[in-house]
Formats: structure tokens, C-alpha cells, sequence
């Protein structure tokens, strides 16, 4: 890349678990393809396999793959190319991390209600990288720390763009998710 070529610029889709994070994001990335921007997807989930291969989700563990998810994905903007992170990032401190570090980001809260969440996830057949049956195990306490049944998931304080994804489709919301990165992004380009 050019010295004085821009960064690139980072969107972080969160959510809880079984809200559509992954969903949105591939369909956000569509849009951005179909629109000739690039932009690839870095999840948690996907670095999680690599850094932890048999996760426990204790917090000590949980802060290692954000710190590691934040470094890849301001690495990568350094270069000059854009970044969707999908990834719960259950505590604030994740995504501000990540606000502090990457030059050019912004947040996507993808909100649902949680009983919503718990249905879809129980339903859902793809996971796109993620655990199957995470709310089931949680509520049978198996899985002691599931944001939003043991661990807490704290929303956004002052997201760029919050989605209802129990209200509108995944094309849609990833639709309102590119409003706002053309509003920071690419409108200044």
C-alpha cells in the first residue's frame, strides 16, 4: 500500500448471541461487493478456533481474543482495507478498545430482544463459525457464561447505527449498516 494511501475503516456488528450479527455481516459484505468496496470479515468466533481451539469463555480467556480480534482488525485497516468485525463483544470495553485503536471505525448494534435471540438460536441450522445450542446449554447450566443469560452483554452506550433485527430483515438492516458507513466513510473519500 502507498504511504499516504487512507486507512481503511472498521465496522463492528454486535449483538447477542442468535441476534443476526453473522447474517448481517454477510449480507453487508454483499452489498459492499455489488457496490465494487471491499471489505472482509473477521469474527470472533473464527479467531477463537485458532487462538483458543477448546474455548472455556472464561473472562481471562474472552480477553485474549479481543485483544487479538482488535489487533487483526486495526492491522489490517493500517494496510488500507476495510473490516467487518462480527463478534458479540459482550462487554463495553471490547468495542471501545477497538474505537480507541482503529482509526476509522464505528459500531453497528444489531438489538434484539433476548427471548427472540434464544428462539433463533434453538432454530437455527447454519452458525457461521459459532457453538450450536448455546442458550439451551446456558439455561441447563452447561454454559455458565453466555452473554446474556450468565456473562453480562452491555448494549452500546453511543453506537453509529442500531438495527432492530427483530423488526427488520437481514438485507435491511445490513442496509441501514452501509447508510451509515457511506455517512462516515465514504462520503469523505
Amino acid at each position: 500500500m502507498h504511504p499516504l494511501a487512507a486507512n481503511g475503516w472498521c465496522v463492528w456488528v454486535t449483538g447477542l448471541p442468535g441476534s443476526g450479527k453473522s447474517v448481517v455481516a454477510e449480507a453487508l459484505l454483499e452489498k459492499l461487493k455489488a457496490k465494487g468496496i471491499h471489505a472482509r470479515i473477521v469474527s470472533s468466533d473464527m479467531l477463537r478456533k485458532v487462538v483458543t481451539p477448546e474455548p472455556t469463555y472464561s473472562q481471562e480467556e474472552r480477553d485474549m481474543v479481543y485483544n487479538a480480534l482488535v489487533l487483526v482488525a486495526r492491522l489490517i485497516t493500517l494496510e488500507g482495507y476495510n473490516v467487518i468485525i462480527d463478534a458479540t463483544g459482550n462487554l463495553k470495553r471490547y468495542r471501545n478498545q477497538a474505537r480507541k485503536r482503529i482509526p476509522r471505525f464505528i459500531e453497528a448494534y444489531i438489538r434484539c430482544p433476548l427471548e427472540i435471540c434464544i428462539e433463533r438460536e434453538t432454530k437455527r441450522g447454519k452458525t457461521f463459525r459459532a457453538p450450536k445450542q448455546i442458550y439451551r446449554k446456558a439455561l441447563e447450566g452447561k454454559a455458565p457464561t453466555v452473554p446474556g443469560i450468565g456473562a453480562p452483554y452491555e448494549e452500546p452506550q453511543h453506537p453509529e447505527v442500531v438495527v432492530d433485527s427483530d423488526m427488520l430483515n437481514p438485507d435491511q438492516c445490513a442496509q441501514k449498516i452501509l447508510e451509515a458507513i457511506k455517512n462516515h466513510f465514504l462520503s469523505k473519500a
